[in-house]
C-alpha cells in the first residue's frame, strides 16, 4: 500500500512538473504570437544628466528609474536634430532631416508622400495608435495653451499627422499663466519684467496639485486610453511637454532644491569659447540672456522642478500599465526627443551639437528581456524599426535607422561606429564616434570645426581641430562626413 501511494506521488509531481513546463512555454511563445502593446512614452527638453538612473544625486526620478532597472539603459543614444521639429519628424518618419528636408517644425509628409511613418505602420497592420499631447512638433507653451480649441490657429495640433493615428488628443494647460509664484529669468537683470510666455526661461512655483496642467491631463487620458484598450493590440504614444520651459510644476516639486542659492552650477572654464568658433556658440548663453549666477541656480532648480513633476506622471502611467495586467505584452520605451544644456560651458537650452544637447536618454523594456545598461552608440532612427521588428510587423527596407534589436539580448554588442546628428540653424553636422566627437558647421566647413578626444576630454573642453598633429584627423572626418550626407540624401523619397 505504501509503495503504491508512493508511486501515485511521483507520476503526481511528473505531471505537475511536465504541466508546470507547457505553461512556462505557453507563456513564452504566446508574447510571440500575440501582438505585443507598445507604449511610447517621450519628454521634452530633458537631459540624460537630469535622470538619477543616469547618475544625477539631486534630481531623484524613481518611476524613470523603476523602468531603466527593468529594461535595458542606452548611456550614448543620440537625437538626429538638437531641437524639437526636426528630431520628432525624424524618428516619426524614418529619415534623417536632411533627406525629408524637415530642418524646422513643418511634418514630414509632404517629403515621405504615402509612406508609412512608425505608428501609421502599425495601424496599417491592425494596431490602434493613439496620440496623447506632443508627438510630433507642437508649440510649447503656444500650442499647450491653445489645446485644441477650435477657436485658434492650429487647434494645438502643431505639425502632426493625422494619417498616423487612430485618434489623438491634445493636453491643454495654463503654462506660463499658472497661478502662484513665477519669475522671469532670461532677459531680465533688473528684475522688473514680467512673467512672459514664448521660449523664455520662466519658473512658476504653481498653486493646485499635478491634474491643473498639461502633463496631469496626458497622464489621466493615457491612463483611461490603457484600461479602454485592453486586450486590443494598441501603440499609445504619450507625450510629455516637461521640463520644456516654462518650468511650472505645482509647488511641491520645487521644494527640494530650494534654497535655489545652494544648488551647484558646472564650472566655469577661463577662456572656455576661445577655441570654438562662432556658429559653435549656443543660441542661448548665461551671457545673451543676461542670466546672473542666482538666476542661473534657479533655472537648474526650476528645470529639476519639471523633471521631477514629469517622472511623477510617468509613474502613474506605468502603473496603470501593471494594473490593466497588460504589461507582460508591452513593450515600453522612454526618451526625449533632444538633451539640454543647464550651463555646461554657460551654455542653455538645446541646439547645440555637443553631447548636452545631442544625447538623449533612451530606455527600452521588453517582456522576457533581461535587464541591461548598453554603450553602444544608437540613434533615435533606430526606433522604428527596432520596434517593428520586435512586433513582428514587416521592416521597410526603405528606413534610415538600424534594427538594434540585438542590443536587448547582447547589450556589449555595437551596430554602428557613428551617431550622426544636426543642428540645422547653424547649419552645424555631428558625427559622435567612441573616441572623437566631430562638429562641422556648413558643408564645406566654412564656419569653423570643432574636435574632441572623448577619452581624454568627454567633458569637450579643448577643442583640437586647429591643432596641426590632428589635421589628419580632421580631414578623415570631412571625408567620413560627406560620405554620410551622400548616404542620407541617396533614399528613395521622390521615387516611384
Amino acid at each position: 500500500m505504501v509503495k503504491l501511494l508512493r508511486m501515485k506521488s511521483v507520476r503526481a509531481l511528473a505531471f505537475c512538473s511536465a504541466l508546470l513546463g507547457v505553461l512556462c512555454v505557453f507563456a513564452l511563445s504566446s508574447f510571440a504570437a500575440a501582438k505585443p502593446n507598445v507604449l511610447f512614452i517621450i519628454s521634452d527638453d530633458l537631459t540624460a544628466t537630469a535622470l538619477s538612473c543616469y547618475g544625477n544625486t539631486l534630481c531623484k526620478t524613481p518611476n524613470i528609474d523603476r523602468l531603466a532597472a527593468q529594461g535595458t539603459r542606452f548611456t550614448r543614444a543620440l537625437c538626429q536634430g538638437t531641437y524639437c521639429g526636426p528630431s520628432r519628424a525624424s524618428f516619426m518618419s524614418g529619415y534623417y532631416p536632411h533627406a525629408t528636408g524637415v530642418l524646422g517644425y513643418t511634418s514630414p509628409r509632404p517629403a515621405i508622400g504615402e509612406r508609412a511613418t512608425w505608428t501609421q505602420h502599425f495601424k496599417n497592420n491592425g494596431y490602434y495608435t493613439a496620440r496623447v499631447s506632443k508627438i510630433y512638433h507642437m508649440g510649447v507653451p503656444g500650442g499647450i495653451e491653445e489645446g485644441g480649441d477650435p477657436e485658434k490657429t492650429n487647434h494645438g495640433d502643431g505639425a502632426d499627422d493625422p494619417a498616423s493615428w487612430t485618434e489623438k488628443f491634445n493636453s491643454p494647460g495654463p503654462e506660463w499663466k499658472a497661478k502662484g509664484v513665477g519669475e522671469t529669468l532670461e532677459g531680465n537683470p533688473d528684475g522688473k519684467r514680467p512673467v512672459v510666455g514664448g521660449n523664455t526661461f520662466v519658473v512658476v512655483e504653481a498653486e493646485g496639485d499635478d491634474s491643473v496642467h498639461s502633463d496631469g491631463k496626458t497622464a489621466t487620458k493615457a491612463i483611461e486610453l490603457i484600461q479602454q484598450h485592453a486586450g486590443k493590440p494598441f501603440f499609445l504614444a504619450v507625450g510629455f511637454v516637461r521640463p520644456h520651459v516654462p518650468f511650472v510644476a505645482p509647488a511641491n516639486y520645487h521644494a527640494p532644491f530650494k534654497p535655489y542659492d545652494k544648488l551647484p552650477l558646472p564650472p566655469k572654464i577661463p577662456g572656455d569659447w576661445d577655441d570654438i568658433p562662432k556658429a559653435g556658440i549656443n543660441y542661448k548663453t548665461s551671457l545673451n540672456m543676461k542670466m546672473d549666477e542666482r538666476r542661473q541656480r534657479k533655472a537648474v532648480g526650476g528645470y529639476y522642478a519639471a523633471v521631477r513633476y514629469m517622472d511623477a506622471q510617468v509613474g502613474k502611467v506605468l502603473a496603470a500599465l501593471e494594473q490593466s495586467g497588460q504589461a507582460d505584452n508591452t513593450i515600453v520605451i522612454f526618451t526625449s526627443d533632444h538633451g539640454y544644456h543647464l550651463g555646461e560651458h554657460d551654455f542653455w537650452a538645446k541646439v547645440s551639437l555637443r553631447d548636452e544637447s545631442a544625447m538623449v536618454p533612451l530606455i527600452i523594456k521588453v517582456p522576457g528581456k533581461k535587464p541591461a545598461v548598453c554603450h553602444s552608440l544608437v540613434e533615435l532612427l533606430d526606433l522604428y524599426p527596432t520596434v517593428a521588428s520586435l512586433c513582428g510587423l514587416e521592416v521597410p527596407a526603405r528606413l534610415q535607422g538600424k534594427n538594434i534589436s540585438r542590443l536587448l539580448d547582447d547589450p556589449k554588442h555595437s551596430v554602428r561606429e557613428a551617431a550622426f546628428s544636426v543642428a540645422p540653424s547653424s547649419k552645424g553636422f555631428l558625427l559622435r564616434e567612441d573616441k572623437w566627437a566631430y562638429l562641422q558647421y556648413a558643408e564645406d566647413a566654412s564656419l569653423g570645426v570643432e574636435l574632441f578626444d572623448m577619452v581624454k576630454d568627454p567633458k569637450q573642453y579643448t577643442n583640437l581641430a586647429g591643432k596641426p598633429e590632428f589635421a589628419g584627423v580632421v580631414a578623415e572626418f570631412k571625408a567620413k562626413l560627406a560620405v554620410k550626407l551622400r548616404a542620407v540624401r541617396d533614399n528613395d523619397l521622390g521615387k516611384n
